[in-house]
């Protein structure tokens, strides 16, 4: 059999000990998170004051904005370059030409292939990079340079 013995002194200690986690908790939540530094030279400051002022924001707002969209797009060209290189050298021949704007049947015929065997790779790297459609893929790859593979 278990007695349980309360004591006044020892639930004021508790209570106190609660209390104060929970402060710490609500100051930890509020806190605001360290600000970074950056140094800007005078032209990309100026063009900074500009925007903030023409989208009647604050600097701070535009710089965070434009910070988050370029890792965005960092993001998105390192994992295009990823899918690239996961692509057999056919498979990068092959789409290289299809976003140079040959049909299939033109790769098929420079290639040596059928038009099937192209369909095959196309959609292989189609999936590689998340496209829907041949369109999509060379909308994906339209700012990369394939006249090498002309």
């Amino acid at each position: 059999m278990f007695c349980i013995i309360r004591s006044p002194g020892l639930e004021a200690g508790r209570n106190a000990i609660m209390t104060l986690l929970q402060r710490i908790l609500r100051t930890l939540r509020s806190a605001r998170p360290a600000r970074r530094l950056f140094h800007f030279d005078d032209t990309l400051l100026a063009s900074l004051h500009t925007l903030a002022r023409r989208e009647q924001r604050t600097e701070e707002e535009i710089a965070e904005d434009l910070l988050h969209l370029g890792l965005a797009q960092r993001n998105a060209s390192e994992a295009r370059i990823r899918a690239w290189l996961s692509l057999s050298p056919r498979q990068q021949q092959v789409t290289a030409l299809a976003c140079l704007g040959c049909t299939n049947r033109q790769i098929a015929a420079r290639l040596h292939l059928s038009p099937e065997t192209i369909k095959v790779h196309l959609r292989s790297a189609r999936l590689k990079f998340g496209a829907q459609s041949k369109v999509e893929l060379q909308r994906i790859l339209s700012d990369w340079d394939f006249s090498e593979w002309r």
